[in-house]
């Protein structure tokens, strides 16, 4: 078991006596459960790296908080569904669709599975991993940036004129004219 700590956050007194590992490239694959102390983002790329290692048989636990550190040492982990992008990159909290700077709306069209999301225009587009099939949900924001209306499904897909991506609060560099979340044919061992 080993400790993984991307920055400097403080690592919990219950997880002191473990290895940590500060560079989430290094060391990943040497251990059977990895502690994750820190965001969604870290968890994210901590699954990310062991996701393209082909290595989701590692144990993953997220310590957000001092209290859940002994819960992250002890607890059983239960295989749940991965949720990623067409880049092979996990979310582990939301990724959003959001207009381009200087538009108010996406216009394109979005589905999850085969259900309409949209056909048009959208305010903004919400993307969650759930933690029981079918794997993720998905809503069209309404003007306040509250979910209208959930729809659950294995994949969201969006085609669009442009859409900025943002995936556990980490923009993506350029504007998308495609872009689809899915799960994963495997899922993640969550602590």
């Amino acid at each position: 078991m080993a400790v993984v700590r991307p920055g400097s956050r403080r690592v919990p007194r219950a997880l002191r006596d473990l290895p940590v590992l500060t560079d989430p490239k290094d060391g990943l694959t040497d251990h059977r459960r990895l502690v994750v102390v820190g965001a969604h983002r870290d968890l994210s790329a901590v699954l990310t790296r062991l996701l393209r290692a082909d290595r989701l048989d590692i144990e993953v636990a997220h310590v957000q908080r001092p209290w859940q550190a002994g819960h992250a040492r002890s607890a059983a982990a239960t295989r749940v569904p991965l949720v990623r992008d067409e880049t092979g990159t996990v979310i582990t909290d939301a990724a959003y669709w959001l207009p381009q700077e200087g538009q108010r709306t996406i216009r394109g069209e979005a589905i999850v599975d085969d259900e309409p999301l949209f056909d048009g225009e959208a305010t903004a587009v919400r993307i969650e991993p759930l933690t029981t099939m079918p794997g993720l949900r998905a809503a069209v924001l309404s003007g306040r940036m509250r979910p209208k209306r959930w729809i659950s499904g294995r994949a969201a897909q969006l085609g669009t004129t442009g859409a900025l991506v943002v995936r556990d609060g980490e923009p993506v560099s350029r504007p998308a004219r495609r872009s689809a979340f899915y799960r994963h044919t495997e899922g993640w061992l969550r602590v």
